[in-house]
């Protein structure tokens, strides 16, 4: 389980039948403190590469932005690759299983081509809303 603010906003990728892969880095931070002899640690910041798919792939695309605070759960994966120069890369991943969203809920607007940042949450109507989206308007979220 970790705790952060997102780095950046999610890449998403859509593959086979509108199934969706997000990825986010998170950054988690152990706050500095002093040592009994008065010697001061400084604030220690770790990123973690986050990956969500299906459809929790999906809700992070319409609802994560840069810098909110997440809640996640997952199990971690190791994986190497070689670049175009032969070169072995070793990645650490997340394979995020739950995720609360921590950040108040004024701040967590759509990510939506027709949403204006003066009027977030109202949809051009003359795009076709499902039951879900009508339901999000109203404040509540589909999870």
């Amino acid at each position: 389980m970790l705790i952060g603010n997102v780095g950046m906003d999610p890449e998403v990728r859509y593959y086979d039948r509108d199934q969706a892969v997000a990825q986010v880095s998170l950054a988690t931070t152990e706050r500095g403190y002093t040592l009994q002899n008065g010697t001061q640690v400084p604030d220690h910041t770790d990123w973690h590469h986050l990956v969500f798919n299906r459809g929790l792939a999906k809700v992070v695309e319409k609802y994560v932005h840069k810098g909110d605070k997440l809640y996640v759960e997952g199990r971690i994966r190791y994986r190497s690759y070689d670049d175009k120069q032969g070169r072995r890369h070793s990645v650490t991943e997340i394979l995020v299983e739950n995720m609360e969203m921590l950040s108040p809920r004024d701040k967590m607007e759509p990510s939506h081509p027709d949403v204006k940042s003066s009027d977030a949450g109202q949809l051009d109507p003359s795009q076709s809303q499902s039951s879900t989206d009508r339901e999000v308007e109203k404040g509540s979220l589909p999870f």
